[in-house]
């Protein structure tokens, strides 16, 4: 089976993204005590460019292709609302993947608390975003 996906929804929750990304980590929301623990350069972040935004947009679409085939498929699972079950396939995978690839690296990486933190909520949010553009959006 192959699940169908509203791609206008994978794009838009791709740009969601970056909105999440700028807003979470302005100097007046979280990005100067995230450059500060993160031991971040801004010069050296200025010499990259566009780079990494690039990039992360990139991987923001694979993100949201992922995230809306599986939320087709839960759906079909679980045949609730499209909505709910968007947001709450979100939710695991986060929780599921992300949490727990994250705590694990920055444990081993021995990254502060505080920055661990910080980046579980930003992803949190970001594919809490993503799964409700594709969940108000539907199939």
């Amino acid at each position: 089976m192959v699940p169908e996906i509203n791609y206008w929804a994978v794009l838009l929750a791709t740009l969601s993204t970056l909105v999440v990304g700028s807003v979470w980590y302005t100097p007046k929301t979280f990005g100067t005590y995230w450059m500060r623990v993160a031991r971040v350069d801004p010069a050296a972040a200025e010499r990259r460019g566009v780079w990494p935004i690039l990039v992360a947009v990139l991987v923001s679409f694979v993100t949201a292709w992922v995230l809306a085939g599986t939320i087709a498929i839960a759906h079909a699972y679980y045949d609730g609302t499209f909505l709910v079950d968007a947001l709450v396939t979100g939710v695991l995978l986060w929780a599921g993947f992300t949490a727990a690839r994250v705590v694990t690296h920055d444990g081993f990486e021995g990254r502060p608390p505080g920055l661990t933190t910080l980046t579980l909520g930003h992803e949190l949010v970001t594919v809490l975003v993503m799964s409700l553009v594709i969940g108000l959006m539907g199939v």
